[in-house]
């Protein structure tokens, strides 16, 4: 029998080798860190199904951000959780409220030197935890809620944030937001829009670090799991609106639509390893199930090879510190 001519085996002989033509690489400044800060704490509290995640004091955030920004991570994600919530979801849009306070905390920490970006939604602050404001036959009134994020919107470029994450997904959300910015003098602070959030079962853990208080379903504004076209439809528009960067959420069981949405637009795209992806691996590798780190990059490595240039990822300083 003839010997092969071609062996592709020796490029996979060592090491340096495979280091030498790695076709796909991803770099500790393209991951971002979600960062959970609650109100009236004294200590971190960890979060049960997230292990190794704790909603923050504002003390131990601050300390949080200086570590991810000493290993390298390109953005921070803040969410607050309020000791208060009403129908209105009004400590959203307070200027004293925990998530705007938080936000000047990390601003004067760390500066410029990482990217300090906030979650825009109701969903924190909500009595009910819907991610809008409620009509009164209890359904989610789009308008009403542009309206709303116009107003958290101010309230947090005001605080100081870099970069505002519009993930609500109501209709019209990035044109609103960006023209209330516009009009307030924000004309450098940045959208994140996502555009492509699925009403997945994948959210469990993040709602618990949130303590969401949702009764029911998302399904009349996020989107359905079964569709792709729909998605690229929302991509179109949250662009024209002028969206600077796109999010795909989740993010692992949406590859597809990561690679669909990269090649359809021109601006980055980012992805969200959202708390169900993070919280199997980790149950998994509790176990001895799995390879913990290893499984960590190679999810990390099959979303940026789909087409995420950024990755919103529980496991950003873990993963920064052992990126080569």
């Amino acid at each position: 029998m003839p010997f092969p001519t071609e062996r592709p085996r020796r490029l996979r002989a060592t090491k340096a080798l495979r280091r030498l033509v790695s076709q796909t690489r991803v770099h500790p400044s393209e991951l971002v860190l979600p960062m959970f800060v609650k109100e009236g704490l004294t200590e971190p509290r960890p979060v049960a199904s997230m292990p190794g995640v704790v909603q923050h004091t504002r003390e131990s955030l601050r300390k949080a951000a200086v570590e991810a920004v000493e290993a390298g991570v390109g953005g921070i994600m803040l969410f607050g959780v309020p000791a208060n919530r009403d129908p209105q979801g009004s400590a959203g849009i307070d200027p004293n409220g925990i998530l705007n306070v938080a936000i000047r905390d990390v601003v004067s920490e760390v500066g410029d030197a990482t990217v300090v970006m906030s979650d825009l939604c109701l969903d924190e602050f909500t009595s009910h935890g819907h991610c809008g404001v409620l009509d009164a036959d209890g359904g989610v009134d789009n308008d009403a809620t542009l309206d709303a994020y116009a107003q958290m919107a101010l309230a947090q470029a005001h605080a100081g944030a870099h970069l505002l994450g519009l993930s609500g997904m109501m209709d019209g959300q990035v044109g609103h937001v960006r023209s209330a910015l516009d009009r307030a003098g924000f004309t450098q602070t940045s959208i994140l829009a996502y555009a492509v959030k699925y009403a997945s079962a994948f959210f469990g853990p993040f709602r618990d670090a949130v303590e969401s208080a949702l009764e029911g379903d998302r399904r009349t504004y996020q989107q359905d799991p079964a569709n792709l076209r729909e998605s690229l439809r929302e991509v179109r528009l949250d662009v024209a609106e002028g969206a600077d960067i796109i999010l795909v959420k989740p993010a692992l069981p949406y590859l597809d639509v990561v690679r669909a949405v990269a090649e359809q637009t021109d601006v980055p795209v980012a992805a969200y390893q959202v708390s169900g992806e993070y919280a199997m691996v980790e149950a998994a590798a509790a176990n001895g199930w799995l390879d913990r780190d290893r499984v960590m990059l190679e999810t990390l490595h099959s979303i940026k090879r789909a087409g995420a240039q950024i990755i919103l990822t529980y496991w950003a300083v873990d993963a920064a510190r052992m990126l080569p």
